[in-house]
């Protein structure tokens, strides 16, 4: 950050009065700008035996295989967010179920959402971002081309408490730090 947006100023890098950290401050209005994570929602879309994956269109890890997911909008919860971004990447109408997943990224400052959903009228097909959108079985999951640890991690999770031996599945809400080993 270079400068203000609140007047246009010039901003440094210092440590604010009263804080304990870094931020940009303005030297001429003064204002501090916080920079927060970013907020990551998504799908994990159940329809019969399958679940719902997309594969990318766009950068980063085009051409592999996700969750329907993205940046959370100002103004949206979490799960309108999922919801939102599994019609765009794939035109996949959904009932939330229930939140499944998060997972903490702070090596890229991320945070992910992933919830359940159910597809609620059984259509679906790629959209702007996506290749391809298709339903796979458990056995027809392609790991090896899956685009991203949290969704390796959300897919094994789901797959494991859905067939956990007791009498009916429970999906307990997951939490993971993913964290990069120092260099």
């Amino acid at each position: 950050m270079k400068f203000c947006s609140a007047c246009g100023g010039a901003v440094v890098s210092r440590i604010p009065p009263g804080d304990n950290r870094e931020r940009f401050v303005c030297e001429a209005c003064g204002a501090i700008h916080y920079r927060n994570p970013k907020i990551v929602a998504g799908c994990l879309v159940e329809h019969e035996d399958a679940v719902l994956l997309c594969r990318r269109a766009i950068e980063p890890r085009r051409g592999l295989w996700t969750l329907p997911a993205g940046f959370l909008e100002l103004g949206e919860t979490t799960a309108e967010g999922a919801a939102r971004e599994t019609l765009e990447e794939a035109n996949a109408k959904v009932e939330i179920e229930d939140l499944y997943t998060v997972f903490n990224l702070p090596h890229i400052s991320q945070v992910y959402f992933f919830f359940r959903a159910r597809l609620r009228d059984g259509s679906f097909s790629a959209g702007a971002e996506t290749m391809e959108a298709r339903l796979f079985t458990e056995t027809e999951v392609p790991w090896s081309q899956l685009a991203f640890p949290v969704v390796t991690s959300t897919l094994r999770h789901y797959f494991s408490d859905r067939l956990a031996d007791r009498p009916a599945p429970r999906f307990p809400v997951r939490m993971e730090d993913i964290v990069l080993p120092p260099r």
